[in-house]
């Protein structure tokens, strides 16, 4: 018999999820927050954002490919999570409880942190990187 303690399904999915709203989203929140620290002037955040869309707006291949990474790591987390789980000894109806838990919590708060930072990054981009944009572009 295993003495091993069960993962914390807490930590695991904050870890993962966290993980990947912020990979899925790296895209807008990266030069915003680059030009939030001074690092970056606002044409060149805004031409970093335009290589993950296309010249209409709408979703390119950049963008896709980093949701696409994104439910990669969503289901390694779960792949890893029933790993190790499996290692401890616990009730088999408890393991598909808690699979089913971290399932449901690592979709909602990832989709929910990924909303949340598209929606932050859009109003940060439209409040003060489009500006500083066109300041730049005037000189």
């Amino acid at each position: 018999m295993s003495t091993k303690k069960p993962p914390s399904l807490l930590k695991w999915s904050l870890k993962y999820s966290l993980s990947a709203a912020v990979a899925g989203i790296v895209c807008c929140v990266a030069p915003a927050v680059l030009f939030m620290f001074g690092l970056m002037g606002g044409v060149y955040a805004i031409s970093f954002a335009d290589f993950f869309y296309n010249e209409d707006g709408s979703e390119g291949t950049g963008s896709l490919i980093l949701k696409g990474i994104a439910i990669a790591i969503g289901i390694y987390g779960i792949y890893s999570f029933r790993k190790k789980q499996n290692q401890c000894s616990i009730d088999p109806k408890r393991k598909r409880k808690n699979l089913l838990i971290l399932l449901i919590t690592i979709v909602v708060l990832s989709v929910g942190v990924f909303l949340s930072l598209e929606k932050w990054s859009a109003w940060y981009f439209d409040t003060h990187i489009v500006p500083a944009q066109q300041l730049e572009l005037k000189k």
